[in-house]
């Protein structure tokens, strides 16, 4: 599909107004999260603004402001990325994924390698057991093909097993494979060649920065860029309490067709897909019944995302704003919009308050809109 170092120029740019260093500076300090990263921009227009609010910020929320990035290790890692023939691709980019921008947690910042002109077509997610069957990859593989032929772009995760096949079956059509590591680290070791086929003929997506190894805390945000890529997500085997359920719970809670493939009762492997199907996941044999659960694809969701982050109106809170939604709040994670509810106050208000002591690292998000206090 496209040439080993081609990213189309637009994945490379940054609004004039801003720099890649700056927004940068926010996405890789630990406190400072998707949700939280919109909200900044949003508030203050620009990231090199924002930077320059946050000590404030943290003190209204009584703590201390969080320790920034090192503006040297994100100049290296910036060098780092030019030097592998990548580009970052930020969440207001008109190149960014329009499907996986629709996430509240959508990923800030993405390191890209390939051709992101395959994110604008119609994109199943194949997710499956590392230890698969020879059955289960065999199907993983000529659903890929036909996906292909059938106008799809296949996603996946480069894991071992339905992941491999999958990126096999569909590397002569498109696939994009996302990853848990840096760019520059291959994970499992013996997928070397085929994450770079991947790269040069397909799309390479990576959320963290390159050297990062793979850990465990990192697949599950994996998973939510497989999951929101994609228009559907087809589990072809997986164990009860598997990544690829997780995968499949995520597209699910986003809004997204969620199918499996039966198994055999008899056998571990199916039974996660067969408890997705009984719990009402669509049933799928083939790819034409993949193909007519996703539909056409709407011109709608191709757009880039409407957000600039124009600077928001002063909409600080007051004392009287943050004893009531501090009183509100508990180690027990509560949806944002009841704290709206129950405080009174205006949402702009409330989401800065949370803000604030999130910033001051006493609060904590969680999946699904919900906030719980730390400590």
């Amino acid at each position: 599909m496209a040439d080993a170092d081609f990213i189309p120029k637009a994945a490379l740019a940054v609004p004039a107004r801003d720099s890649a260093h700056a927004r940068l500076r926010l996405i890789r300090t630990p406190s400072i999260g998707p949700v939280t990263y919109r909200q900044l921009l949003a508030r203050f227009g620009s990231a090199e603004a924002a930077l320059d609010a946050i000590p404030l910020l943290a003190r209204r929320g009584g703590g201390r402001p969080p320790i920034l990035a090192d503006p040297r290790e994100i100049a290296r890692e910036i060098a780092r990325v030019a030097e592998l023939g990548a580009g970052y691709l930020f969440l207001d980019d008109p190149d960014y994924p329009p499907l996986l921008a629709q996430l509240e947690n959508a990923p800030a910042a993405l390191i890209a390698r390939g051709d992101l002109r395959l994110t604008r077509r119609p994109c199943v997610a194949i997710v499956g057991a590392r230890n698969a069957s020879a059955a289960a990859c065999r199907f993983a593989r000529e659903l890929g093909v036909h996906l292909g032929e059938g106008g799809a772009t296949v996603v996946s995760g480069l894991a071992r097993g339905v992941d491999t096949a999958a990126h096999v079956g569909s590397l002569g059509t498109g696939t994009v494979g996302v990853i848990a590591c840096g760019i520059d680290v291959v994970f499992p070791p013996e997928n070397a060649v085929l994450q770079e086929q991947v790269a040069a003929r397909g799309l390479l997506l990576a959320e963290q920065p390159p050297g990062t190894e793979p850990r465990a805390r990192h697949f599950p945000f994996r998973n939510r860029i497989i999951a929101g890529l994609s228009s559907g997500t087809v589990v072809v085997e997986a164990a009860p309490r598997s990544g690829s359920l997780i995968t499949a719970r995520l597209a699910g809670e986003a809004g997204r067709e969620v199918m499996a493939v039966p198994g055999s009762p008899l056998d571990p492997r199916a039974q996660g897909c067969n408890l997705l199907i009984r719990e009402g996941a669509t049933l799928v044999q083939n790819a034409d019944d993949i193909l007519q659960q996703i539909g056409p694809i709407d011109p709608r969701m191709v757009r880039a995302p409407a957000s600039d982050y124009a600077a928001a109106p002063p909409l600080d809170a007051s004392d009287a704003i943050r004893r009531d939604v501090e009183r509100l709040l508990g180690p027990v994670a509560v949806p944002v919009d009841e704290l709206i509810r129950q405080s009174g106050h205006a949402p702009a208000s409330v989401s800065m308050v949370l803000l604030e002591l999130e910033l001051a690292g006493r609060l904590e998000r969680h999946a699904g809109g919900r906030v719980s206090l730390i400590g």
